[in-house]
């Protein structure tokens, strides 16, 4: 498991901001993969998902404390967490800022359609050249749809390992663009969902207040998050 945390972006959050700036630029290639408790356990089933993750041209970033904290019980030093919410919404205002395009994949088709009227509301400057929500038979289809039209960023929103399992199988027909896996961001960003207060970011609660709101996510937590730190302290036992 030590291997994966090693692939992290270990620096911090503001440091990687400037790099996706500079990845939008040079019109670069980069499939973005937003590792927490969840990623780290399936890349230890699932070969696929582990070689994504060793895959030193893919930007491995730390969404989730507990990563970052069993990073940190291994002896690797991740700065800190940068969540995937974070980097969408980031993502957004450099495409605005610099005029660039868009494409949406992912979530039910209300909060696709409401996230498209956010955008065209708050980031007048983005092109979105094309969306489908995330519910559509052959998904294949689609991303061969968005490898054509070639966008800028290709935001996907179809949860964990689907939007990552195909990202990584197009993104080598692309020609540029970020590719990022952004599970129910599109939720947030359209404001179909709230996300949690100041408070709960700023203290490394997000995981408490969703659980709070939503009990049903508990027996996930439990399944990913205490798991997966007992694998951490099994590690670090070795």
């Amino acid at each position: 498991m030590k291997e994966l945390f090693e692939m992290l972006y270990k620096k911090s959050k503001s440091e990687y901001f400037i790099k996706l700036s500079k990845y939008l630029d040079n019109n670069e290639k980069k499939f973005i993969i937003t590792a927490n408790p969840e990623t780290f356990k399936l890349a230890m089933e699932d070969d696929e998902v582990y070689k994504m993750i060793k895959n030193e041209a893919n930007d491995v970033i730390p969404d989730g404390i507990a990563v970052v904290r069993g990073a940190r019980k291994l002896g690797i030093e991740v700065d800190e967490r940068i969540a995937g919410i974070d980097v969408a919404t980031k993502i957004l205002e450099l495409l605005n800022n610099k005029k660039k395009t868009l494409y949406l994949f992912g979530a039910k088709n209300e909060v696709l359609e409401k996230l498209k009227e956010v955008i065209k509301s708050e980031y007048p400057c983005i092109k979105v050249l094309g969306s489908s929500h995330g519910y559509v038979a052959d998904k294949d289809k689609i991303f061969e749809e968005i490898v054509s039209l070639n966008p800028d960023v290709c935001l996907v929103a179809l949860g964990i390992p689907l939007q990552e399992k195909l990202i990584n199988r197009y993104i080598g027909k692309a020609r540029k663009g970020i590719y990022v896996g952004v599970g129910g961001s599109f939720d947030v960003l359209s404001g179909a969902k709230k996300r949690a207060p100041k408070i709960f970011i700023k203290m490394n609660l997000e995981w408490l207040y969703r659980i709070i709101r939503e009990p049903s996510r508990l027996k996930r937590f439990y399944n990913n998050n205490v798991k997966f730190m007992k694998e951490v302290y099994k590690e670090r036992k070795k």
